[in-house]
């Protein structure tokens, strides 16, 4: 029974990281996008949208077309590292930070599931599940 348990865990947090990864790329344009319209160029820094878009390009060195498609988060276009730090930099925001968060928080709900009068067994399992989740998202 343990082990289909401890294996069933496995699997429900291998299966949450693969959905993680499919709409992290996603998720990293839609928050470039959000900063660029909401810290970068905010409504109220220039007369119209059109004005601001070319605003964030000058503010992120970035040719018009290529600060277009992040702002409007078209399809096709995806991140890069660099450009993502540099977001980060500019507006003093994280986004790695919330998928540190989610991972944290996964660790804390399979904790306290294992809870109970066999901690000591579970608890080794639980720091192994910790030091492989943490190093991932702190590099």
């Amino acid at each position: 029974m343990l082990l289909l348990m401890t294996s069933n865990m496995h699997q429900e947090l291998s299966e949450m990281s693969e959905k993680q990864s499919e709409n992290s790329e996603m998720s990293e344009l839609v928050f470039a996008s959000r900063m660029m319209q909401t810290r970068i160029a905010p409504p109220g820094s220039a007369g119209s949208k059109g004005e601001r878009l070319r605003n964030a390009a000058l503010t992120l060195r970035w040719k018009h077309s290529r600060a277009r498609g992040v702002w409007y988060a078209e399809p096709g276009v995806s991140i890069k590292p660099r450009e993502l730090r540099q977001i980060e930099e500019l507006t003093g925001v994280e986004y790695a930070q919330k998928e540190l968060r989610t991972n944290d928080e996964l660790i804390a709900h399979a904790s306290a599931l294992l809870v109970g009068h066999e901690a000591d067994f579970y608890s080794a399992f639980v720091a192994a599940l910790r030091s492989l989740a943490r190093p991932h998202h702190r590099t």
